[in-house]
Protein backbone atom coordinates (compact mmCIF):
# COMPACT_ATOMS: atom_id res chain seq x y z
CA UNK A 1 0.00 0.00 0.00
CA UNK A 2 2.88 2.37 0.81
CA UNK A 3 0.95 4.38 3.46
CA UNK A 4 1.71 4.83 7.15
CA UNK A 5 -0.48 6.39 9.87
CA UNK A 6 1.63 9.56 9.90
CA UNK A 7 0.55 10.18 6.30
CA UNK A 8 -2.95 10.92 7.62
CA UNK A 9 -4.53 13.22 10.25
CA UNK A 10 -3.86 11.07 13.31
CA UNK A 11 -4.78 14.09 15.43
CA UNK A 12 -6.18 17.42 14.29
CA UNK A 13 -5.56 20.97 15.43
CA UNK A 14 -8.98 20.97 17.10
CA UNK A 15 -8.35 17.83 19.15
CA UNK A 16 -4.85 18.96 20.10
CA UNK A 17 -6.35 22.20 21.38
CA UNK A 18 -8.60 20.51 23.97
CA UNK A 19 -6.39 17.69 25.30
CA UNK A 20 -3.71 17.69 27.95
CA UNK A 21 -0.24 16.44 27.07
CA UNK A 22 -0.82 12.95 28.45
CA UNK A 23 -4.32 12.73 26.99
CA UNK A 24 -2.92 13.70 23.59
CA UNK A 25 -0.29 10.93 23.77
CA UNK A 26 -2.98 8.39 24.64
CA UNK A 27 -5.32 9.64 21.91
CA UNK A 28 -2.54 9.71 19.30
CA UNK A 29 -1.61 6.10 20.02
CA UNK A 30 -5.27 5.05 19.83
CA UNK A 31 -5.77 6.85 16.54
CA UNK A 32 -2.55 5.56 14.97
CA UNK A 33 -3.68 2.01 15.71
CA UNK A 34 -7.07 2.69 14.12
CA UNK A 35 -5.59 4.29 11.00
CA UNK A 36 -3.06 1.48 10.58
CA UNK A 37 -5.99 -0.95 10.57
CA UNK A 38 -7.79 1.15 7.94
CA UNK A 39 -4.67 1.05 5.76
CA UNK A 40 -4.03 -2.67 5.86
CA UNK A 41 -7.24 -4.45 6.88
CA UNK A 42 -10.21 -2.10 7.11
CA UNK A 43 -12.09 -2.82 3.92
CA UNK A 44 -11.86 -6.61 4.16
CA UNK A 45 -9.98 -7.93 7.22
CA UNK A 46 -10.17 -11.53 6.04
CA UNK A 47 -8.53 -10.70 2.72
CA UNK A 48 -6.17 -8.13 4.29
CA UNK A 49 -7.53 -5.37 2.05
CA UNK A 50 -7.35 -1.75 3.18
CA UNK A 51 -9.05 1.43 2.06
CA UNK A 52 -7.90 4.05 -0.42
CA UNK A 53 -6.03 7.18 0.63
CA UNK A 54 -9.10 9.40 0.23
CA UNK A 55 -11.34 7.10 2.26
CA UNK A 56 -8.79 6.87 5.08
CA UNK A 57 -8.30 10.65 5.16
CA UNK A 58 -12.02 11.37 5.24
CA UNK A 59 -12.60 8.69 7.88
CA UNK A 60 -9.83 10.13 10.05
CA UNK A 61 -11.30 13.64 9.99
CA UNK A 62 -14.90 12.53 10.55
CA UNK A 63 -14.12 10.18 13.44
CA UNK A 64 -11.94 12.83 15.09
CA UNK A 65 -14.93 15.17 15.00
CA UNK A 66 -17.10 12.44 16.52
CA UNK A 67 -14.60 11.91 19.34
CA UNK A 68 -14.55 15.62 20.16
CA UNK A 69 -18.36 15.68 20.19
CA UNK A 70 -18.35 12.77 22.68
CA UNK A 71 -15.88 14.58 24.95
CA UNK A 72 -18.24 17.55 25.07
CA UNK A 73 -21.11 15.25 26.07
CA UNK A 74 -19.04 13.54 28.77
CA UNK A 75 -17.40 16.67 30.07
CA UNK A 76 -13.90 15.52 29.23
CA UNK A 77 -11.62 13.12 27.39
CA UNK A 78 -12.67 9.49 27.01
CA UNK A 79 -12.07 6.62 24.60
CA UNK A 80 -15.14 4.74 25.81
CA UNK A 81 -17.42 5.60 22.90
CA UNK A 82 -20.62 3.61 23.17
CA UNK A 83 -23.28 2.77 20.62
CA UNK A 84 -25.49 5.28 22.42
CA UNK A 85 -22.92 7.97 21.62
CA UNK A 86 -23.07 7.05 17.95
CA UNK A 87 -26.88 6.95 17.88
CA UNK A 88 -27.14 10.35 19.57
CA UNK A 89 -24.55 11.83 17.21
CA UNK A 90 -26.55 10.59 14.21
CA UNK A 91 -29.70 12.06 15.70
CA UNK A 92 -28.06 15.48 16.04
CA UNK A 93 -26.65 15.21 12.53
CA UNK A 94 -30.14 14.53 11.20
CA UNK A 95 -31.28 18.05 12.10
CA UNK A 96 -28.31 19.94 10.72
CA UNK A 97 -28.19 21.75 7.38
CA UNK A 98 -25.37 19.50 6.18
CA UNK A 99 -25.86 17.73 2.86
CA UNK A 100 -27.19 14.19 2.63
CA UNK A 101 -23.80 13.19 1.22
CA UNK A 102 -21.98 14.55 4.28
CA UNK A 103 -24.37 12.77 6.62
CA UNK A 104 -24.04 9.46 4.78
CA UNK A 105 -20.24 9.66 4.65
CA UNK A 106 -20.06 10.54 8.34
CA UNK A 107 -22.20 7.52 9.17
CA UNK A 108 -19.94 5.26 7.09
CA UNK A 109 -16.83 6.64 8.83
CA UNK A 110 -18.26 5.94 12.28
CA UNK A 111 -19.28 2.44 11.22
CA UNK A 112 -15.66 1.83 10.21
CA UNK A 113 -14.55 2.96 13.67
CA UNK A 114 -16.85 0.50 15.43
CA UNK A 115 -15.89 -2.21 12.96
CA UNK A 116 -12.28 -1.71 14.05
CA UNK A 117 -13.30 -1.92 17.71
CA UNK A 118 -15.16 -5.15 16.95
CA UNK A 119 -12.25 -6.76 15.12
CA UNK A 120 -9.42 -5.55 17.31
CA UNK A 121 -10.94 -4.76 20.73
CA UNK A 122 -13.57 -7.50 21.09
CA UNK A 123 -16.42 -4.96 20.99
CA UNK A 124 -19.70 -5.15 19.09
CA UNK A 125 -20.18 -3.61 15.65
CA UNK A 126 -22.60 -0.70 15.54
CA UNK A 127 -25.83 -0.79 13.56
CA UNK A 128 -27.32 2.65 13.15
CA UNK A 129 -30.95 3.27 14.03
CA UNK A 130 -31.33 5.24 10.82
CA UNK A 131 -29.56 5.42 7.48
CA UNK A 132 -28.67 8.37 5.29
CA UNK A 133 -28.72 8.16 1.51
CA UNK A 134 -25.91 9.99 -0.25
CA UNK A 135 -27.74 10.16 -3.55
CA UNK A 136 -31.25 10.73 -4.76
CA UNK A 137 -30.84 8.04 -7.39
CA UNK A 138 -28.99 4.80 -7.90
CA UNK A 139 -26.43 6.37 -10.18
CA UNK A 140 -23.13 8.05 -9.38
CA UNK A 141 -23.23 11.32 -7.40
CA UNK A 142 -20.52 13.15 -9.36
CA UNK A 143 -21.15 13.21 -13.04
CA UNK A 144 -20.38 14.95 -16.32
CA UNK A 145 -22.79 14.66 -19.23
CA UNK A 146 -21.52 13.70 -22.65
CA UNK A 147 -21.74 17.33 -23.74
CA UNK A 148 -19.85 18.44 -20.65
CA UNK A 149 -17.18 15.83 -21.34
CA UNK A 150 -16.67 17.34 -24.79
CA UNK A 151 -16.42 20.84 -23.29
CA UNK A 152 -13.89 19.69 -20.68
CA UNK A 153 -11.82 18.02 -23.39
CA UNK A 154 -11.72 21.23 -25.41
CA UNK A 155 -11.01 23.33 -22.31
CA UNK A 156 -8.04 21.07 -21.53
CA UNK A 157 -6.68 21.83 -24.98
CA UNK A 158 -6.73 25.55 -24.18
CA UNK A 159 -5.98 25.47 -20.44
CA UNK A 160 -2.98 27.60 -19.53
CA UNK A 161 -2.23 28.45 -23.16
CA UNK A 162 -0.95 31.88 -24.09
CA UNK A 163 -0.42 33.70 -27.43
CA UNK A 164 2.56 32.67 -29.54
CA UNK A 165 5.69 34.69 -28.73
CA UNK A 166 6.24 35.95 -32.26
CA UNK A 167 2.66 37.21 -32.55
CA UNK A 168 2.99 39.70 -29.68
CA UNK A 169 4.07 43.31 -29.66
CA UNK A 170 6.87 44.35 -27.27
CA UNK A 171 4.30 45.80 -24.87
CA UNK A 172 2.23 42.60 -24.95
CA UNK A 173 5.33 40.47 -24.41
CA UNK A 174 6.13 42.52 -21.31
CA UNK A 175 2.69 41.82 -19.84
CA UNK A 176 2.88 38.12 -20.66
CA UNK A 177 6.41 37.91 -19.21
CA UNK A 178 5.04 39.19 -15.92
CA UNK A 179 2.34 36.55 -16.08
CA UNK A 180 4.81 33.75 -16.81
CA UNK A 181 7.22 34.92 -14.13
CA UNK A 182 4.48 34.57 -11.55
CA UNK A 183 3.26 31.28 -13.01
CA UNK A 184 6.67 29.60 -13.03
CA UNK A 185 8.06 31.26 -9.90
CA UNK A 186 11.05 32.96 -11.52
CA UNK A 187 12.23 36.57 -12.02
CA UNK A 188 10.69 38.38 -14.94
CA UNK A 189 14.14 39.01 -16.44
CA UNK A 190 14.72 35.24 -16.65
CA UNK A 191 11.60 34.48 -18.70
CA UNK A 192 12.62 33.26 -22.17
CA UNK A 193 10.81 32.21 -25.35
CA UNK A 194 11.21 28.64 -24.14
CA UNK A 195 8.81 29.46 -21.34
CA UNK A 196 6.18 30.25 -23.96
CA UNK A 197 6.46 26.70 -25.29
CA UNK A 198 6.36 25.35 -21.76
CA UNK A 199 3.15 27.29 -21.04
CA UNK A 200 1.56 25.81 -24.15
CA UNK A 201 2.62 22.27 -23.28
CA UNK A 202 0.69 19.02 -23.32
CA UNK A 203 0.86 18.03 -19.65
CA UNK A 204 -2.63 19.12 -18.61
CA UNK A 205 -4.16 18.12 -21.91
CA UNK A 206 -2.75 14.59 -21.73
CA UNK A 207 -3.69 14.22 -18.05
CA UNK A 208 -7.30 15.30 -18.60
CA UNK A 209 -7.81 13.40 -21.86
CA UNK A 210 -6.38 10.20 -20.38
CA UNK A 211 -8.65 10.52 -17.36
CA UNK A 212 -11.68 11.12 -19.58
CA UNK A 213 -10.86 7.94 -21.53
CA UNK A 214 -9.65 5.66 -18.75
CA UNK A 215 -11.70 7.03 -15.86
CA UNK A 216 -8.56 7.37 -13.76
CA UNK A 217 -9.13 7.53 -10.02
CA UNK A 218 -7.11 10.26 -8.22
CA UNK A 219 -4.78 7.61 -6.79
CA UNK A 220 -4.20 6.29 -10.33
CA UNK A 221 -3.26 9.75 -11.59
CA UNK A 222 -0.85 9.93 -8.65
CA UNK A 223 0.67 6.51 -9.44
CA UNK A 224 0.66 6.77 -13.24
CA UNK A 225 4.02 5.90 -14.79
CA UNK A 226 5.58 6.34 -18.18
CA UNK A 227 5.73 2.55 -18.46
CA UNK A 228 1.91 2.39 -18.47
CA UNK A 229 1.69 4.16 -21.82
CA UNK A 230 1.52 2.09 -25.00
CA UNK A 231 0.91 4.73 -27.66
CA UNK A 232 1.42 2.34 -30.56
CA UNK A 233 -1.55 0.23 -29.49
CA UNK A 234 -3.53 3.09 -27.98
CA UNK A 235 -3.81 1.64 -24.47
CA UNK A 236 -2.70 2.06 -20.89
CA UNK A 237 -1.20 -1.07 -19.34
CA UNK A 238 -1.69 -0.81 -15.57
CA UNK A 239 0.15 -3.53 -13.64
CA UNK A 240 -1.39 -5.11 -10.57
CA UNK A 241 1.04 -3.46 -8.17
CA UNK A 242 0.04 0.00 -9.42
CA UNK A 243 -3.72 -0.53 -9.74
CA UNK A 244 -5.89 1.25 -7.19
CA UNK A 245 -7.37 -1.97 -5.81
CA UNK A 246 -4.30 -4.19 -6.42
CA UNK A 247 -6.61 -6.69 -8.10
CA UNK A 248 -4.97 -7.50 -11.42
CA UNK A 249 -3.24 -6.26 -14.55
CA UNK A 250 -5.42 -4.02 -16.69
CA UNK A 251 -5.37 -2.96 -20.33
CA UNK A 252 -7.43 0.20 -20.80
CA UNK A 253 -8.41 1.60 -24.20
CA UNK A 254 -7.61 5.15 -25.33
CA UNK A 255 -8.86 7.21 -28.25
CA UNK A 256 -6.44 8.05 -31.06
CA UNK A 257 -6.71 11.69 -30.01
CA UNK A 258 -5.62 10.90 -26.45
CA UNK A 259 -2.82 8.62 -27.61
CA UNK A 260 -1.49 11.44 -29.78
CA UNK A 261 -1.67 13.87 -26.85
CA UNK A 262 0.21 11.42 -24.62
CA UNK A 263 2.94 10.95 -27.22
CA UNK A 264 3.37 14.72 -27.48
CA UNK A 265 3.58 14.96 -23.69
CA UNK A 266 6.14 12.15 -23.46
CA UNK A 267 8.33 13.96 -25.99
CA UNK A 268 7.94 17.26 -24.13
CA UNK A 269 8.40 15.65 -20.70
CA UNK A 270 12.02 14.78 -21.54
CA UNK A 271 12.85 18.50 -21.68
CA UNK A 272 12.09 19.14 -17.98
CA UNK A 273 14.69 18.56 -15.28
CA UNK A 274 12.12 17.70 -12.62
CA UNK A 275 11.39 14.42 -14.42
CA UNK A 276 15.01 13.28 -14.54
CA UNK A 277 15.21 9.85 -12.94
CA UNK A 278 11.48 9.89 -12.19
CA UNK A 279 8.89 7.41 -13.46
CA UNK A 280 5.79 9.47 -12.62
CA UNK A 281 3.89 10.41 -15.76
CA UNK A 282 2.72 13.78 -14.41
CA UNK A 283 4.15 16.00 -11.65
CA UNK A 284 3.03 19.34 -10.25
CA UNK A 285 5.13 22.46 -10.58
CA UNK A 286 6.62 21.62 -7.17
CA UNK A 287 7.66 18.18 -8.43
CA UNK A 288 5.00 16.24 -6.51
CA UNK A 289 2.49 13.71 -7.86
CA UNK A 290 -1.04 15.04 -8.32
CA UNK A 291 -3.53 14.24 -5.56
CA UNK A 292 -7.26 14.63 -5.01
CA UNK A 293 -7.27 18.26 -3.89
CA UNK A 294 -5.06 19.49 -6.75
CA UNK A 295 -7.06 17.49 -9.29
CA UNK A 296 -10.32 18.89 -7.96
CA UNK A 297 -8.97 22.44 -8.34
CA UNK A 298 -7.95 21.64 -11.90
CA UNK A 299 -11.41 20.28 -12.77
CA UNK A 300 -13.18 23.30 -11.29
CA UNK A 301 -10.94 25.62 -13.31
CA UNK A 302 -11.68 23.63 -16.47
CA UNK A 303 -15.40 23.83 -15.76
CA UNK A 304 -15.09 27.61 -15.35
CA UNK A 305 -13.28 27.91 -18.69
CA UNK A 306 -15.81 25.62 -20.37
CA UNK A 307 -18.80 27.50 -18.96
CA UNK A 308 -20.02 24.48 -16.97
CA UNK A 309 -21.82 25.55 -13.77
CA UNK A 310 -20.54 23.91 -10.60
CA UNK A 311 -22.84 25.55 -8.06
CA UNK A 312 -24.78 23.05 -5.95
CA UNK A 313 -22.80 20.20 -7.51
CA UNK A 314 -20.31 17.93 -5.82
CA UNK A 315 -17.36 18.17 -8.16
CA UNK A 316 -14.25 16.05 -7.76
CA UNK A 317 -12.00 14.11 -10.14
CA UNK A 318 -14.39 11.17 -9.80
CA UNK A 319 -16.81 13.13 -12.00
CA UNK A 320 -14.56 12.19 -14.96
CA UNK A 321 -14.59 8.53 -13.94
CA UNK A 322 -18.35 8.39 -13.42
CA UNK A 323 -18.95 10.04 -16.79
CA UNK A 324 -16.91 7.26 -18.45
CA UNK A 325 -19.02 4.62 -16.73
CA UNK A 326 -22.35 6.15 -17.66
CA UNK A 327 -21.41 6.97 -21.26
CA UNK A 328 -19.78 3.58 -21.86
CA UNK A 329 -22.84 1.76 -20.52
CA UNK A 330 -25.13 3.76 -22.78
CA UNK A 331 -22.94 3.27 -25.83
CA UNK A 332 -21.97 -0.36 -25.24
CA UNK A 333 -22.85 -2.48 -22.20
CA UNK A 334 -21.97 -3.16 -18.59
CA UNK A 335 -19.28 -5.65 -19.58
CA UNK A 336 -17.40 -2.94 -21.49
CA UNK A 337 -17.81 -0.53 -18.57
CA UNK A 338 -16.55 -3.12 -16.09
CA UNK A 339 -13.39 -3.67 -18.14
CA UNK A 340 -12.73 0.02 -18.88
CA UNK A 341 -13.18 1.10 -15.24
CA UNK A 342 -11.29 -1.90 -13.83
CA UNK A 343 -14.06 -3.14 -11.57
CA UNK A 344 -13.65 -6.46 -9.77
CA UNK A 345 -17.33 -6.73 -8.83
CA UNK A 346 -20.32 -6.59 -11.19
CA UNK A 347 -22.24 -4.89 -8.38
CA UNK A 348 -19.96 -1.87 -8.59
CA UNK A 349 -20.60 -1.56 -12.32
CA UNK A 350 -24.36 -1.85 -11.86
CA UNK A 351 -24.53 1.74 -10.57
CA UNK A 352 -24.10 2.85 -14.19
CA UNK A 353 -27.08 0.83 -15.39
CA UNK A 354 -29.32 3.88 -15.27
CA UNK A 355 -30.34 4.28 -18.91
CA UNK A 356 -33.07 6.95 -19.13
CA UNK A 357 -36.60 5.61 -19.41
CA UNK A 358 -37.12 7.16 -22.84
CA UNK A 359 -34.11 5.22 -24.18
CA UNK A 360 -35.56 2.02 -22.79
CA UNK A 361 -38.92 2.83 -24.35
CA UNK A 362 -37.24 3.32 -27.72
CA UNK A 363 -35.50 -0.03 -27.29
CA UNK A 364 -38.86 -1.71 -26.65
CA UNK A 365 -40.25 -0.17 -29.84
CA UNK A 366 -37.32 -1.55 -31.81
CA UNK A 367 -37.75 -4.95 -30.17
CA UNK A 368 -41.37 -5.18 -31.38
Amino acid sequence: MGFEPQDFPVTTRHSRGVLSEKELIDYRNHRAEFIRWLIYLGKDPEMAEGYSRDTITNTAYRTDQFCRWAWEQEGGYTLTLTHEHADEYMKELLYTDDSATHKANTQKAIKRYYKWLAHEKNADEWESERSFSNSSSGGPREYLTIEERKKIREAALQYGSIPHYSSLSPEERTRWKAHLAQRFGKPKAEVTPDDWERANGWKFTSLVWTSLDAGLRPIEVERAKVSWVDVENGVLRIPKEDSAKNEGNWVVGLTDRTADGLQRWLDEREQYDRYDGREELWLTREGNPYQSHSLRRLLVKLCDEAGIPTENRKMSWYACRHSVGTAMTHERDLAATKAQLRHKSEQTTMQYDNVPVEHRQEALERMG
